[in-house]
């Protein structure tokens, strides 16, 4: 019976060992279950976050004017983005800046509210985007009108680049000619609506 005492202990020894290692078992299964039921979370968290995001977005585009639209979709496709947000945009049209008939001159007006939206830019202290987009009324044919537009929309690009260090990379040109009226062009109000560079604000 002796005999058998060190064989017995050992054998509780190892049914000891055995029931402590069930537990430390079940403990990693409880705990690796916990970890992946708290990633399902963070994952449902982001999925919920993300399609908040989307569906904010869509009623953002479903706001904007055609232009806007183009120009954050445009964006979006050349990666130029860090947020996929539009922010604001700003028309720099006749009644406010005077683009004269055939011109591409900026004013001291148009200078002042570019000023304004530069100081803005810095205030805001981010990485936007900006696109810049030349109008013109239906006067002349459509490749005058191309050019016209673009040369408004660079004479905006050239000034906040020169006078406000705004980079040319976080810039683009685009230029709608006629093909974007606001107004009627067989006015003559209409016209001078029509003449305009747009500036949209992306970030």
């Amino acid at each position: 019976m002796r005999e058998m005492i060190p064989i017995l202990m050992a054998a509780a020894a190892l049914i000891a060992a055995g029931c402590a290692s069930k537990g430390y078992v079940r403990e990693e299964v409880e705990s690796s279950e916990a970890r992946t039921g708290a990633q399902i979370e963070a994952v449902e968290g982001q999925v919920e976050a993300n399609q908040t995001r989307l569906a904010e977005q869509q009623v953002q585009l479903d706001s904007l004017s055609q232009t806007s639209r183009e120009a954050l979709e445009r964006a979006l496709a050349a990666g130029k983005l860090a947020e996929g947000k539009f922010l604001y945009e700003t028309v720099l049209s006749d009644d406010r800046v005077r683009f004269g008939f055939d011109s591409s001159e900026l004013t001291d007006e148009a200078r002042v509210l570019l000023d304004d939206l530069a100081a803005d830019l810095r205030q805001r202290n981010k990485n936007v985007y900006i696109e810049i987009q030349g109008h013109t009324d239906a006067t002349g044919s459509d490749d005058y009108n191309l050019n016209l537009g673009r040369e408004r929309a660079e004479a905006v690009q050239r000034y906040l680049n020169l006078r406000h260090a705004v980079a040319l990379h976080r810039m683009s040109v685009v230029s709608y000619g006629e093909s974007a009226p606001v107004s009627d062009n067989d006015t003559r109000d209409g016209r001078s609506a029509n003449r305009r560079v747009v500036l949209v604000v992306l970030q």
